[in-house]
């Protein structure tokens, strides 16, 4: 059984949320060190998630009546695309990603996100390419590194 992919609503902000935390919270640590996370968690607050579910701009990936991913789709941009944890690995992350590439596929010949360094190798896979790097630095001198990239759809 494949999600379904819908756009979100209001209510759906705590589950979100819960995505968008419990996914930067397990996995990014694996990447990036501590003041990276907390700057990449700050990225995605609830105020940030509520401003782009009111612009109809952010989508859901549901299982049997769970959230279990997100993408937001601003213009020609893939932005805030999580999967819980426990769910990656069976291409849903692929699914938010084709289904995004086809909402922007509407407006625009080029997709563009950014690229954390544990997402990166599903970018490469779907043809995504470099086009710039940058870091920004977190409160503590941490840095939080990551690469633009695009795709020609």
């Amino acid at each position: 059984m494949r999600p379904e992919i819908r756009a979100a609503v209001p209510e759906d902000l705590t589950e979100i949320r819960t995505v968008v935390r419990e996914t930067i919270s397990t996995v990014y640590p694996k990447y990036y060190p501590a003041g990276a996370v907390e700057l990449f968690l700050s990225y995605h607050s609830d105020e940030a998630i509520a401003a782009d579910i009111s612009e109809g701009i952010v989508f859901v990936s549901e299982l049997s009546g769970s959230i279990i991913g997100t993408v937001t789709v601003r213009r020609d941009e893939v932005c805030r695309m999580f999967v819980l944890p426990e769910f990656q690995g069976n291409g849903y992350g692929g699914d938010l990603l084709r289904f995004a590439e086809s909402k922007i596929a509407e407006s625009f010949g080029t997709a563009r996100l950014d690229a954390s360094l544990s997402a990166k190798g599903l970018y490469l896979k779907r043809n995504y390419m470099t086009i710039d790097f940058s870091r920004k630095i977190a409160e503590n001198g941490d840095y939080l590194c990551y690469d633009t990239m695009i795709k020609r759809l």
